[in-house]
């Protein structure tokens, strides 16, 4: 079993011996856009956007878009994070979800920390038609976030633009080695101080923990959805069966450069454009579940909140409860890969919540006054 998170983990229920993530990269890699150090730097060519993609990162676009109102009740909260992750290779032959955990992240990647309270950086990556695609979008994601001069400063460009940025470097990654070729979902969450974003392209999800409700923090892009379906037809793709082009099952993805009529250099129906939001931390919010797909394939959001909740207030172990919920998933019947990591807000577990008793309001009817008046009258008789 994991220990608590204190570092880096990109693998499945390990990390490597420094505590990094493994580097995914072949020699043909290094052929992108390094420096003289070897270290990939951002390649911000080819970051073709569609014109209906927004980004939401506002507290009241994710009422809108989620149908919850999230308004920041409660006291600010300065966030204690702690955090955990456990994955399953599940039914399947083969393991191809990576997630990360970085619960210092300034510290981490070499950057001196701006503000009060934490920074870190939690990621997952639901891979298909192979790993590697998985495997590269965690290692570059969160350099070219680091690597970027606007950062921390415009938190929404630079987090979309680090998205675009992977999956373009990740085709000249492909255009030199075709054994590459393969695709990932990607979900990723970054926690300044008090402040929550979260990007998403696919359909992963990330689910905040608010006094025992279920804020979801990101929106599963399938091709069915109404707005995917538009953005696809606009773009020159189809929706067949509920997958686009007859091919894939999700609407916004990173990598699949191979897949005919996905992506081209003046966009395509597939996008790895994420769509961002963002919250505020109060005393209120107690944790966050980041799952891939695998986990909502048997849980509903409010389900794996409380289910989520009822174990750390057993033991108030994010290792522990992302095991719970994925072994929970396989008892479920989940027919897919599981990875999923939990970071809780508070150092204490989540608290019992008493519903108030509502106050019982008596009246007598008309007719039982009436009865009890002739009572009172037979009495002085």
């Amino acid at each position: 079993m994991m220990e608590e998170n204190n570092g880096i983990d990109c693998l499945e229920n390990a990390s490597t011996s420094e505590g990094k993530p493994p580097n995914p990269r072949t020699p043909s890699y290094m052929q992108q856009c390094p420096t003289s150090d070897g270290v990939l730097k951002p390649c911000k060519k080819s970051l073709v956007r569609h014109p209906s993609l927004q980004v939401k990162s506002k507290a009241s676009d994710i009422a809108v878009e989620n149908g919850h109102a999230i308004e920041n009740r409660g006291a600010e909260l300065i966030p204690i994070v702690r955090s955990g992750a456990w994955a399953d290779i599940g039914f399947r032959t083969s393991m191809e979800d990576v997630y990360l955990c970085v619960d210092d992240f300034m510290h981490d990647y070499g950057l001196k920390n701006f503000a009060d309270g934490p920074s870190a950086f939690y990621g997952v990556f639901d891979g298909h038609g192979g790993k590697h695609a998985a495997d590269f979008a965690c290692y570059h994601l969160p350099r070219f976030i680091v690597e970027d001069a606007d950062f921390p400063g415009e938190i929404d460009r630079v987090f979309a633009s680090a998205f675009l940025q992977t999956d373009t470097a990740f085709a000249e990654a492909c255009a030199s080695d075709s054994a590459l070729a393969s695709g990932t979902t990607a979900l990723a969450a970054l926690i300044l101080g008090r402040m929550l974003v979260v990007a998403n392209a696919g359909d992963c999800r990330a689910v905040l923990c608010r006094r025992g409700k279920a804020i979801e923090m990101s929106r599963d892009h399938k091709p069915i959805c109404n707005r995917e379906r538009k953005r696809i037809e606009a773009s020159g793709g189809y929706v067949c069966d509920g997958y686009l082009n007859g091919q894939l099952n999700v609407a916004r993805a990173l990598g699949d450069w191979h897949m005919e009529g996905m992506k081209g250099a003046d966009g395509g129906p597939l996008s790895a454009e994420p769509e961002l939001m963002t919250a505020n931390l109060t005393e209120e919010d107690e944790f966050l579940i980041i799952g891939c797909d695998g986990l909502w394939d048997v849980f509903r959001s409010q389900n794996a909140v409380d289910f989520a909740r009822r174990r750390l207030q057993e033991h108030n172990n994010p290792v522990m409860c992302s095991k719970d919920l994925v072994d929970e998933a396989l008892k479920r019947k989940s027919g897919d890969n599981l990875a999923v990591v939990v970071v809780c807000f508070q150092s204490h577990p989540p608290p019992n919540l008493v519903a108030p008793r509502a106050r019982v309001q008596r009246s007598f009817s008309a007719e039982g006054l009436r009865e009890l008046q002739s009572f009172l009258d037979s009495l002085g008789n």
